[in-house]
């Protein structure tokens, strides 16, 4: 039997007029920003489902522009999100995709294109309260609510890495409450995806993506 949480019930604090068009798709687009290491230039949001239906009445054109900025689901800076990340240099643009998929009805797929051409792309959902899962990041199939704060690690399919990793985390005393390894079919890279109990600070995740066979590292900080 699965446990209700109260804020599964009263949603989260924020600014917008529904948990799972707004402060949901807010959550989903600060996952996708944290994956760019350099300036982001340019975000293409593909809307799936009632995104795509109700996207500006409900402000999530707004909120996942806001989560690409990393404001909070609270953050009043929402509302002129458009204008901040124009000021920023980052141009955006919104896709309604209307065709038929297995995608829970409130997706998006965000790619996001840094000044030096590197491209990542996610695809996640809102799923109701504010909760979200994220599906894919870069063509690789994952499971991941980010409830807790956890450490996404891109990594090559090499003997030795996933210790390697690991030891970090005991270097650095963080303990590691659930870990997951995907990879593609064909593909020698794998994405690991790392929940933490407590934080992970700046000096442990530099050290992590200094790993051989490590190409890179990235903290979403959730609590």
């Amino acid at each position: 039997m699965r446990s209700i949480s109260v804020f599964d019930i009263i949603g989260p604090i924020m600014i917008g007029p529904s948990s799972s068009h707004t402060a949901g798709a807010l959550k989903i687009a600060r996952v996708a920003g944290l994956l760019a290491k350099k300036k982001i230039a340019k975000v293409h949001f593909a809307l799936y489902g009632s995104f795509a239906k109700t996207h500006r009445g409900h402000g999530t054109d707004r909120a996942l522009v806001a989560g690409i900025l990393g404001f909070d689901t609270s953050d009043y800076r929402i509302r002129e999100s458009f204008e901040l990340a124009r000021e920023k240099g980052i141009d955006f643009d919104f896709e309604e995709i209307d065709e038929q998929t297995d995608y829970h009805p409130n997706t998006v797929v965000i790619t996001l294109t840094e000044t030096d051409g590197t491209v990542n792309t996610l695809r996640g959902a809102s799923v109701g309260g504010g909760e979200i899962k994220i599906h894919e990041i870069n063509g690789c199939e994952i499971k991941f609510s980010a409830k807790n704060n956890a450490i996404i690690v891109r990594q090559k399919d090499k003997p030795g890495v996933i210790a390697a990793v690991a030891k970090v985390f005991e270097n650095d005393g963080v303990n590691i409450s659930y870990m997951s390894v995907y990879c593609e079919d064909g593909s020698d890279e794998q994405f690991s995806i790392i929940e933490i109990d407590g934080e992970f600070d700046e000096g442990a995740l530099e050290e992590l993506r200094r790993q051989k066979n490590v190409l890179s590292a990235v903290y979403i900080k959730v609590k």
